[in-house]
Protein backbone atom coordinates (compact mmCIF):
# COMPACT_ATOMS: atom_id res chain seq x y z
CA UNK A 1 0.00 0.00 0.00
CA UNK A 2 1.26 3.49 -0.80
CA UNK A 3 1.15 5.98 2.05
CA UNK A 4 2.41 9.49 2.43
CA UNK A 5 5.76 9.92 4.08
CA UNK A 6 6.25 11.79 7.33
CA UNK A 7 6.43 15.51 6.46
CA UNK A 8 9.68 17.40 6.72
CA UNK A 9 10.25 19.75 9.62
CA UNK A 10 8.88 23.27 9.24
CA UNK A 11 8.06 25.87 11.84
CA UNK A 12 4.77 25.30 13.62
CA UNK A 13 3.57 28.82 12.83
CA UNK A 14 4.26 28.38 9.11
CA UNK A 15 2.51 24.99 9.06
CA UNK A 16 -0.64 26.39 10.65
CA UNK A 17 -0.47 29.47 8.43
CA UNK A 18 -0.44 27.21 5.36
CA UNK A 19 -3.44 25.36 6.78
CA UNK A 20 -5.25 28.67 7.28
CA UNK A 21 -4.50 29.84 3.74
CA UNK A 22 -5.46 26.45 2.30
CA UNK A 23 -8.77 26.72 4.12
CA UNK A 24 -9.23 30.26 2.80
CA UNK A 25 -8.47 29.06 -0.73
CA UNK A 26 -11.03 26.28 -0.41
CA UNK A 27 -13.64 28.70 0.98
CA UNK A 28 -13.06 31.18 -1.85
CA UNK A 29 -13.34 28.38 -4.42
CA UNK A 30 -16.63 27.28 -2.85
CA UNK A 31 -17.99 30.82 -2.97
CA UNK A 32 -17.24 30.78 -6.71
CA UNK A 33 -18.60 27.34 -7.58
CA UNK A 34 -21.31 26.68 -4.97
CA UNK A 35 -22.30 30.17 -3.92
CA UNK A 36 -23.96 30.68 -7.30
CA UNK A 37 -26.79 28.50 -5.97
CA UNK A 38 -27.84 31.49 -3.86
CA UNK A 39 -28.71 33.32 -7.07
CA UNK A 40 -31.61 30.92 -7.64
CA UNK A 41 -34.26 32.93 -5.70
CA UNK A 42 -33.45 36.07 -7.71
CA UNK A 43 -33.19 34.23 -11.03
CA UNK A 44 -36.50 32.46 -10.34
CA UNK A 45 -38.52 35.06 -8.43
CA UNK A 46 -37.26 38.33 -9.94
CA UNK A 47 -35.79 37.53 -13.35
CA UNK A 48 -38.55 35.08 -14.26
CA UNK A 49 -36.57 31.93 -15.04
CA UNK A 50 -38.05 28.54 -14.22
CA UNK A 51 -36.66 26.70 -11.22
CA UNK A 52 -35.06 24.11 -13.53
CA UNK A 53 -33.40 26.83 -15.66
CA UNK A 54 -32.18 28.71 -12.60
CA UNK A 55 -30.77 25.43 -11.28
CA UNK A 56 -28.99 24.82 -14.58
CA UNK A 57 -27.36 28.29 -14.43
CA UNK A 58 -26.32 27.65 -10.84
CA UNK A 59 -24.80 24.32 -11.93
CA UNK A 60 -22.50 25.91 -14.55
CA UNK A 61 -19.52 26.26 -12.18
CA UNK A 62 -19.93 22.64 -11.12
CA UNK A 63 -19.61 21.52 -14.75
CA UNK A 64 -16.44 23.61 -15.01
CA UNK A 65 -15.06 22.03 -11.87
CA UNK A 66 -15.88 18.56 -13.16
CA UNK A 67 -14.10 19.20 -16.46
CA UNK A 68 -10.85 20.42 -14.90
CA UNK A 69 -10.24 18.61 -11.61
CA UNK A 70 -8.13 15.76 -12.95
CA UNK A 71 -6.07 18.16 -15.06
CA UNK A 72 -5.28 20.36 -12.07
CA UNK A 73 -4.49 17.20 -10.08
CA UNK A 74 -2.06 16.02 -12.75
CA UNK A 75 -0.37 19.43 -12.73
CA UNK A 76 -0.09 19.35 -8.93
CA UNK A 77 1.48 15.86 -9.11
CA UNK A 78 4.09 17.08 -11.61
CA UNK A 79 4.61 20.81 -10.95
CA UNK A 80 3.58 21.43 -7.35
CA UNK A 81 0.69 22.84 -5.38
CA UNK A 82 1.69 26.51 -5.18
CA UNK A 83 1.64 27.01 -8.97
CA UNK A 84 -1.73 25.30 -9.27
CA UNK A 85 -3.32 27.36 -6.50
CA UNK A 86 -2.04 30.67 -7.84
CA UNK A 87 -3.08 29.92 -11.44
CA UNK A 88 -6.53 28.60 -10.60
CA UNK A 89 -7.56 31.25 -8.09
CA UNK A 90 -6.40 34.09 -10.34
CA UNK A 91 -8.31 32.65 -13.32
CA UNK A 92 -11.44 32.37 -11.18
CA UNK A 93 -11.18 35.98 -10.07
CA UNK A 94 -10.87 37.18 -13.67
CA UNK A 95 -13.77 35.05 -14.98
CA UNK A 96 -16.06 35.97 -12.08
CA UNK A 97 -15.38 39.67 -12.68
CA UNK A 98 -16.12 39.19 -16.38
CA UNK A 99 -19.39 37.42 -15.50
CA UNK A 100 -20.36 40.37 -13.33
CA UNK A 101 -19.97 42.66 -16.35
CA UNK A 102 -21.82 40.58 -18.96
CA UNK A 103 -25.57 40.47 -19.66
CA UNK A 104 -26.18 37.53 -21.98
CA UNK A 105 -27.37 34.31 -20.36
CA UNK A 106 -25.32 32.09 -22.68
CA UNK A 107 -22.14 34.09 -22.07
CA UNK A 108 -22.91 34.19 -18.35
CA UNK A 109 -23.12 30.38 -18.29
CA UNK A 110 -19.78 30.07 -20.13
CA UNK A 111 -18.01 32.50 -17.80
CA UNK A 112 -19.42 30.74 -14.73
CA UNK A 113 -18.24 27.46 -16.23
CA UNK A 114 -14.72 28.89 -16.64
CA UNK A 115 -14.77 30.37 -13.14
CA UNK A 116 -15.66 26.94 -11.80
CA UNK A 117 -12.86 25.37 -13.85
CA UNK A 118 -10.34 27.74 -12.28
CA UNK A 119 -11.69 27.30 -8.76
CA UNK A 120 -11.25 23.53 -8.93
CA UNK A 121 -7.49 24.03 -8.60
CA UNK A 122 -8.04 24.58 -4.88
CA UNK A 123 -9.77 21.25 -4.36
CA UNK A 124 -6.80 18.97 -4.93
CA UNK A 125 -3.90 21.37 -4.41
CA UNK A 126 -4.99 22.83 -1.06
CA UNK A 127 -5.74 19.33 0.23
CA UNK A 128 -2.29 18.15 -0.85
CA UNK A 129 -0.69 21.09 0.98
CA UNK A 130 -2.41 20.07 4.22
CA UNK A 131 -1.77 16.33 3.88
CA UNK A 132 1.83 16.99 2.86
CA UNK A 133 2.69 19.24 5.80
CA UNK A 134 0.86 17.45 8.65
CA UNK A 135 1.84 14.06 10.17
CA UNK A 136 -0.56 11.09 9.91
CA UNK A 137 -1.87 11.33 13.48
CA UNK A 138 -2.88 14.97 12.89
CA UNK A 139 -4.13 14.75 9.31
CA UNK A 140 -7.74 14.01 10.22
CA UNK A 141 -8.03 17.16 12.33
CA UNK A 142 -5.99 19.25 9.88
CA UNK A 143 -8.04 18.10 6.90
CA UNK A 144 -11.23 18.59 8.89
CA UNK A 145 -10.21 22.20 9.46
CA UNK A 146 -9.34 22.61 5.79
CA UNK A 147 -12.66 21.07 4.80
CA UNK A 148 -14.36 23.72 6.93
CA UNK A 149 -13.71 25.94 3.94
CA UNK A 150 -16.63 24.35 2.09
CA UNK A 151 -19.43 25.17 4.56
CA UNK A 152 -17.73 28.43 5.51
CA UNK A 153 -17.74 29.41 1.85
CA UNK A 154 -21.39 28.45 1.63
CA UNK A 155 -22.09 30.55 4.74
CA UNK A 156 -20.37 33.59 3.26
CA UNK A 157 -22.29 33.06 0.03
CA UNK A 158 -25.58 32.86 1.91
CA UNK A 159 -25.11 36.18 3.70
CA UNK A 160 -23.52 38.01 0.77
CA UNK A 161 -24.46 36.62 -2.64
CA UNK A 162 -28.13 36.00 -1.81
CA UNK A 163 -28.64 39.39 -0.16
CA UNK A 164 -26.67 41.39 -2.75
CA UNK A 165 -28.56 39.62 -5.55
CA UNK A 166 -31.92 40.31 -3.89
CA UNK A 167 -31.16 44.04 -3.55
CA UNK A 168 -28.87 44.80 -6.49
CA UNK A 169 -29.25 41.95 -8.97
CA UNK A 170 -27.38 38.86 -10.10
CA UNK A 171 -24.44 40.63 -11.72
CA UNK A 172 -23.61 42.76 -8.67
CA UNK A 173 -23.55 39.59 -6.56
CA UNK A 174 -20.91 38.01 -8.82
CA UNK A 175 -18.31 40.48 -7.56
CA UNK A 176 -18.30 38.52 -4.28
CA UNK A 177 -16.50 35.43 -5.70
CA UNK A 178 -14.22 37.66 -7.78
CA UNK A 179 -12.96 39.49 -4.70
CA UNK A 180 -12.81 36.36 -2.53
CA UNK A 181 -10.63 34.38 -4.95
CA UNK A 182 -8.33 37.36 -5.56
CA UNK A 183 -7.74 37.70 -1.79
CA UNK A 184 -7.08 33.94 -1.50
CA UNK A 185 -4.55 34.07 -4.34
CA UNK A 186 -2.70 36.79 -2.46
CA UNK A 187 -2.60 34.62 0.66
CA UNK A 188 -1.17 31.70 -1.30
CA UNK A 189 1.55 33.90 -2.79
CA UNK A 190 2.63 35.05 0.67
CA UNK A 191 2.44 31.81 2.69
CA UNK A 192 2.21 28.49 0.82
CA UNK A 193 5.21 26.26 0.14
CA UNK A 194 5.14 23.02 -1.84
CA UNK A 195 5.29 20.09 0.64
CA UNK A 196 8.31 17.76 0.36
CA UNK A 197 8.02 14.51 -1.55
CA UNK A 198 10.37 11.54 -1.80
CA UNK A 199 12.49 11.23 -4.91
CA UNK A 200 10.61 9.51 -7.69
CA UNK A 201 12.31 6.40 -9.01
CA UNK A 202 11.28 3.85 -11.61
CA UNK A 203 8.54 1.68 -10.16
CA UNK A 204 8.13 3.85 -7.06
CA UNK A 205 4.75 5.26 -8.11
CA UNK A 206 2.48 2.36 -9.18
CA UNK A 207 -1.11 3.07 -10.13
CA UNK A 208 -3.07 2.54 -6.87
CA UNK A 209 -6.28 1.77 -8.78
CA UNK A 210 -4.78 -1.39 -10.23
CA UNK A 211 -4.09 -2.99 -6.84
CA UNK A 212 -7.63 -3.22 -5.43
CA UNK A 213 -11.04 -1.51 -5.34
CA UNK A 214 -10.40 0.49 -2.17
CA UNK A 215 -10.17 3.92 -3.80
CA UNK A 216 -13.02 3.17 -6.20
CA UNK A 217 -15.27 2.24 -3.28
CA UNK A 218 -14.45 5.49 -1.48
CA UNK A 219 -15.32 7.39 -4.66
CA UNK A 220 -18.64 5.51 -4.85
CA UNK A 221 -19.51 6.26 -1.24
CA UNK A 222 -18.72 9.94 -1.75
CA UNK A 223 -20.96 10.12 -4.82
CA UNK A 224 -23.90 8.66 -2.92
CA UNK A 225 -23.35 11.03 0.00
CA UNK A 226 -22.91 14.15 -2.11
CA UNK A 227 -26.48 14.07 -3.44
CA UNK A 228 -28.15 14.97 -0.12
CA UNK A 229 -25.35 17.46 0.55
CA UNK A 230 -26.08 19.38 -2.64
CA UNK A 231 -29.84 18.98 -2.38
CA UNK A 232 -29.67 20.76 0.96
CA UNK A 233 -27.05 23.25 -0.21
CA UNK A 234 -28.94 24.13 -3.39
CA UNK A 235 -32.54 24.18 -2.18
CA UNK A 236 -32.48 24.98 1.55
CA UNK A 237 -32.71 28.72 0.93
CA UNK A 238 -35.49 28.49 -1.65
CA UNK A 239 -37.38 25.92 0.53
CA UNK A 240 -37.33 28.34 3.44
CA UNK A 241 -38.50 31.27 1.30
CA UNK A 242 -41.05 29.46 -0.91
CA UNK A 243 -42.42 26.66 1.27
CA UNK A 244 -41.91 28.16 4.74
CA UNK A 245 -42.44 31.80 3.64
CA UNK A 246 -39.32 33.16 5.33
CA UNK A 247 -37.74 36.43 4.20
CA UNK A 248 -34.56 36.17 2.14
CA UNK A 249 -32.53 37.78 4.94
CA UNK A 250 -33.87 35.40 7.62
CA UNK A 251 -33.44 32.34 5.41
CA UNK A 252 -29.93 33.40 4.41
CA UNK A 253 -29.00 33.88 8.06
CA UNK A 254 -30.20 30.38 8.97
CA UNK A 255 -28.33 28.90 6.00
CA UNK A 256 -25.20 30.71 7.17
CA UNK A 257 -25.61 29.36 10.71
CA UNK A 258 -26.15 25.84 9.34
CA UNK A 259 -22.99 26.08 7.26
CA UNK A 260 -20.95 27.32 10.20
CA UNK A 261 -22.20 24.34 12.21
CA UNK A 262 -21.31 22.13 9.25
CA UNK A 263 -17.79 23.53 9.28
CA UNK A 264 -17.43 22.63 12.95
CA UNK A 265 -18.88 19.19 12.19
CA UNK A 266 -16.18 18.55 9.60
CA UNK A 267 -13.49 19.45 12.09
CA UNK A 268 -15.10 17.19 14.71
CA UNK A 269 -15.33 14.22 12.35
CA UNK A 270 -11.69 14.68 11.38
CA UNK A 271 -10.61 14.76 15.01
CA UNK A 272 -12.74 11.67 15.68
CA UNK A 273 -10.94 9.81 12.89
CA UNK A 274 -7.59 10.64 14.53
CA UNK A 275 -8.85 9.44 17.92
CA UNK A 276 -10.31 6.13 16.68
CA UNK A 277 -7.41 5.79 14.18
CA UNK A 278 -9.75 5.13 11.29
CA UNK A 279 -11.20 7.25 8.49
CA UNK A 280 -13.74 4.67 7.33
CA UNK A 281 -15.57 3.79 10.56
CA UNK A 282 -16.60 7.43 11.17
CA UNK A 283 -17.54 7.65 7.48
CA UNK A 284 -19.98 4.77 7.95
CA UNK A 285 -21.45 6.41 11.06
CA UNK A 286 -22.00 9.63 9.12
CA UNK A 287 -23.78 7.75 6.30
CA UNK A 288 -26.18 6.13 8.78
CA UNK A 289 -26.99 9.42 10.51
CA UNK A 290 -27.37 11.37 7.26
CA UNK A 291 -29.77 8.86 5.71
CA UNK A 292 -31.99 8.72 8.80
CA UNK A 293 -32.08 12.52 9.12
CA UNK A 294 -33.01 13.10 5.47
CA UNK A 295 -35.93 10.68 5.72
CA UNK A 296 -37.16 12.33 8.93
CA UNK A 297 -36.79 15.74 7.27
CA UNK A 298 -38.96 14.63 4.37
CA UNK A 299 -41.66 13.23 6.66
CA UNK A 300 -41.83 16.30 8.89
CA UNK A 301 -41.69 18.70 5.93
CA UNK A 302 -44.60 16.86 4.34
CA UNK A 303 -46.60 17.15 7.56
CA UNK A 304 -45.80 20.84 7.83
CA UNK A 305 -44.23 20.48 11.27
CA UNK A 306 -41.87 23.19 12.48
CA UNK A 307 -39.35 20.55 13.55
CA UNK A 308 -38.48 20.24 9.84
CA UNK A 309 -36.56 23.51 10.16
CA UNK A 310 -34.09 22.31 12.83
CA UNK A 311 -33.94 18.96 11.03
CA UNK A 312 -32.76 20.60 7.83
CA UNK A 313 -30.04 22.32 9.85
CA UNK A 314 -28.99 18.95 11.31
CA UNK A 315 -29.08 17.42 7.83
CA UNK A 316 -26.90 20.22 6.46
CA UNK A 317 -24.30 19.41 9.13
CA UNK A 318 -24.35 15.64 8.66
CA UNK A 319 -24.30 15.68 4.87
CA UNK A 320 -20.99 17.57 4.79
CA UNK A 321 -19.27 15.69 7.65
CA UNK A 322 -17.99 12.90 5.39
CA UNK A 323 -15.96 14.97 2.95
CA UNK A 324 -12.80 15.41 4.99
CA UNK A 325 -12.77 11.76 6.00
CA UNK A 326 -12.96 10.52 2.42
CA UNK A 327 -10.55 13.17 1.15
CA UNK A 328 -7.89 12.28 3.72
CA UNK A 329 -8.30 8.55 3.10
CA UNK A 330 -7.90 9.00 -0.67
CA UNK A 331 -4.74 11.08 -0.28
CA UNK A 332 -3.20 8.62 2.17
CA UNK A 333 -4.04 5.61 0.03
CA UNK A 334 -2.93 7.12 -3.29
CA UNK A 335 0.43 8.43 -2.08
CA UNK A 336 2.44 11.55 -3.04
CA UNK A 337 2.74 10.78 -6.77
CA UNK A 338 -0.90 9.91 -7.38
CA UNK A 339 -2.86 11.88 -4.80
CA UNK A 340 -3.43 14.86 -7.11
CA UNK A 341 -5.11 12.72 -9.74
CA UNK A 342 -6.89 10.55 -7.17
CA UNK A 343 -8.28 13.60 -5.42
CA UNK A 344 -9.18 14.99 -8.84
CA UNK A 345 -11.13 11.83 -9.67
CA UNK A 346 -12.74 11.93 -6.22
CA UNK A 347 -13.98 15.46 -6.71
CA UNK A 348 -14.83 14.97 -10.40
CA UNK A 349 -17.29 12.24 -9.46
CA UNK A 350 -18.71 14.42 -6.71
CA UNK A 351 -19.07 17.51 -8.86
CA UNK A 352 -20.54 15.57 -11.78
CA UNK A 353 -23.18 14.35 -9.35
CA UNK A 354 -23.58 17.84 -7.90
CA UNK A 355 -23.97 19.37 -11.37
CA UNK A 356 -26.79 16.95 -12.15
CA UNK A 357 -28.35 17.38 -8.72
CA UNK A 358 -29.22 21.04 -9.37
CA UNK A 359 -31.49 20.69 -12.43
CA UNK A 360 -32.72 17.17 -11.56
CA UNK A 361 -33.45 18.28 -8.01
CA UNK A 362 -35.41 21.24 -9.35
CA UNK A 363 -37.50 18.93 -11.54
CA UNK A 364 -38.02 16.52 -8.64
CA UNK A 365 -39.24 19.31 -6.38
CA UNK A 366 -41.58 20.56 -9.12
CA UNK A 367 -43.05 17.06 -9.65
CA UNK A 368 -42.88 15.46 -6.20
CA UNK A 369 -42.60 18.37 -3.79
CA UNK A 370 -39.86 19.00 -1.26
CA UNK A 371 -41.00 16.33 1.20
CA UNK A 372 -40.84 13.34 -1.14
CA UNK A 373 -37.64 14.64 -2.73
CA UNK A 374 -35.97 14.71 0.68
CA UNK A 375 -37.19 11.18 1.48
CA UNK A 376 -35.93 9.76 -1.80
CA UNK A 377 -32.61 11.54 -1.35
CA UNK A 378 -32.26 9.97 2.08
CA UNK A 379 -32.16 6.49 0.55
CA UNK A 380 -28.77 7.15 -1.06
CA UNK A 381 -26.70 7.42 2.16
CA UNK A 382 -28.27 4.14 3.28
CA UNK A 383 -26.99 2.51 0.09
CA UNK A 384 -23.53 3.90 0.87
CA UNK A 385 -23.30 2.17 4.24
CA UNK A 386 -22.38 -1.24 2.86
CA UNK A 387 -19.99 0.24 0.29
CA UNK A 388 -17.67 1.84 2.88
CA UNK A 389 -14.40 -0.18 2.68
CA UNK A 390 -13.75 -0.78 6.38
CA UNK A 391 -11.78 -3.96 5.70
CA UNK A 392 -8.28 -3.39 4.42
CA UNK A 393 -7.97 0.09 5.92
CA UNK A 394 -4.53 0.93 7.21
CA UNK A 395 -4.64 2.54 10.65
CA UNK A 396 -3.13 6.05 10.64
CA UNK A 397 -0.09 6.03 12.94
Amino acid sequence: MTVLAEPAVVGSARRWAMLAVSTLAQAAAVIANNGVAYLIPTLHGHDGYSLATAGAIAAAPSFGVMASLVGWGWLADHRGERLVLLSGLTATAVCSAAAALTHGIALLWVLLFLAGAGSSAANSASGRVVVGWFPPHRRGLAMGIRQMGQPMGMAVGAVTIAIVAAHHGVHAALWVPAIATLVAAGGVALVVLDPPRPEKRAGSAPNPYRKDSYLARIHGVSVLLVVPQFMIGTFMLVWLTDARHWSTAAAGTLVAVANILGALGRMASGQLSDVVRSRMRPLRWVAIAAGATMVLLGITAGLGWFVAVPLIVVASVLTVADNGLAFTAVAERAGPFWSGRALGLQNTAQFLTAAVTGPVGGLAVAQLGYAWTYVVTGVLPMLAIGLVPVRGERTPE
